[in-house]
């Protein structure tokens, strides 16, 4: 492991930690917010925002997927010495890292009948991320919002799998907007 992998990560893990949190769940919570996070530095090509969820929400106990343009020796050990996450396939994937052609063709976890929550959350690398383009509706939204996305008809589908399916998070730079499996989207 190189000396690069042991930098970058949160430099006051407690504080960096609880805010990054906070600003996961608030776009979690809240569909088609857009919020700019801070506090950790992965290596390229990982987005700061991506490597920030990544810190925040997996441990030795969560299995990362890692799609081939953010698959880099520099990248595995970075997320190997700040989380711990075990690496796998796309089939035992909790979370999954990449670009949305890289991301949306693999067959993820959408959960189970009993086990709903047992599904797979991208994280997925835009180039850029506003508040204009698809119409988002659901829990969290007061009336509509919209948000920039990849693709409209993957977003349908898989709202219609509720309460299968998976939740997204949307990065680009240090921004994170996310779209949890409830949203409707047109």
């Amino acid at each position: 492991m190189q000396t690069d992998a042991l930098s970058g990560g949160f430099a006051n893990a407690p504080i960096d930690a609880a805010h990054a949190f906070r600003h996961i769940m608030q776009v979690m919570a809240q569909p088609g917010r857009i919020e700019t996070v801070a506090g950790g530095t992965p290596p390229a090509p990982l987005s700061q925002a991506a490597g920030i969820v990544l810190l925040t929400l997996c441990d030795p106990e969560t299995p990362v997927f890692l799609a081939p343009s953010r698959d880099t020796k520099a990248v595995r050990d970075w997320i190997t010495f700040h989380t711990g996450a075990p690496f796998c396939s796309p089939e035992q994937a909790a979370f999954a890292a990449g670009t949305w052609d890289e991301l949306s063709s693999l067959p993820f976890p959408i959960g189970t009948a009993e086990y709903p929550d047992r599904s797979t959350t991208l994280i997925v690398e835009c180039d850029a991320l506003s508040d204009e383009g698809a119409t988002l509706r659901g829990p969290g939204i007061k009336d509509t919002a919209t948000l920039s996305l990849p693709e409209v008809a993957a977003f349908q589908a898989n709202a219609r799998l509720f309460p299968l399916g998976l939740d997204h998070f949307l990065t680009a730079g240090a921004q994170i907007a996310a779209l949890p499996r409830t949203t409707k989207v047109s």
